[in-house]
């Protein structure tokens, strides 16, 4: 009975590997609840990495009941949903790479693959309108990418350390935020001539780790730092900063519930 009812649940995709590799990179949420889960070995002579989707995000990280995985030739730092098929991802390679889900979201395939960074991608955001998007390298560069024509817009180099963060503005294809270890966040409008303008966040001394931009109150962004501080504030108000010390680790992750609270994660390692 036993073995009747895991053959009836076990449906592992045939393309997808054996088994998720040991690293939990990423995670993101497509609109209609779908997980995507990015992993990486970090063992071996060679690092490579995977991509997981589960139309039943409880289900993860069980391989087994996954809907569709595949195998990277490196590891992956970073993966987001790109409307409801397209997945981007971040990789330790220096690489942006573009997978599409196909064969009925069983298979997922890659679309292309550029190295236009000198130095491991550690971050990638989709931009308002979901044709371009933002990467951010530990080669202190900052980049705008085409999706339809797999080309770089603009590369900026504002920053004088690793770019470790960026993040996208909900409603404004030219609005986005990246942050650094040289301590900046700052915040890109590519209207202006000079795009770059730093943000305040109200905590000077401590280098900036995680952004995240609320996605109903579109003035609102949270910034985590390396000392576990998580800041909150209005764009056009630097009077309204609101600071917190919740943690006592570098803050990896940042996000905003559809109620508006932020939740944090911790450089505490998660392992499967």
């Amino acid at each position: 009975m036993i073995k009747e009812t895991q053959q009836q649940h076990w449906n592992i995709p045939p393309s997808a590997p054996a088994c998720m590799d040991y690293h939990l990179e990423a995670v993101d949420y497509r609109s209609d609840g779908a997980m995507l889960l990015a992993a990486s070995s970090l063992t071996g002579r060679l690092w490579m990495g995977s991509l997981w989707v589960y139309k039943n995000p409880s289900s993860a990280p069980n391989e087994g009941f996954c809907t569709a995985g595949v195998q990277t030739e490196a590891g992956v730092v970073d993966a987001k949903w790109v409307t409801d098929t397209g997945i981007l991802v971040a990789s330790d390679s220096g690489a942006v790479e573009f997978w599409e889900l196909s064969e009925n979201e069983t298979l997922i395939v890659n679309k292309f693959c550029r190295y236009e960074h000198e130095d491991i991608v550690s971050k990638v955001c989709v931009l308002a309108g979901g044709l371009q998007v933002v990467s951010g390298s530990m080669d202190c560069s900052v980049k705008v990418w085409d999706l339809q024509t797999q080309m770089v817009l603009n590369s900026y180099r504002a920053h004088t350390r690793d770019v470790v963060c960026v993040a996208s503005s909900p409603t404004e294809e030219a609005l986005f935020l990246s942050c650094s270890r040289d301590g900046k966040v700052l915040l890109w409008d590519r209207r202006n001539p000079k795009p770059a303008s730093w943000l305040d966040v109200g905590v000077p001394d401590c280098s900036p780790t995680s952004l995240a931009w609320h996605s109903q109150q579109t003035d609102t962004v949270a910034v985590g730092d390396e000392d576990g501080n998580v800041s909150v504030r209005k764009l056009q108000n630097p009077e309204s900063i609101q600071t917190s010390a919740v943690h006592t680790h570098y803050v990896t992750g940042l996000a905003f519930s559809s109620h508006g609270y932020c939740f944090q994660l911790t450089e505490l390692m998660f392992h499967l």
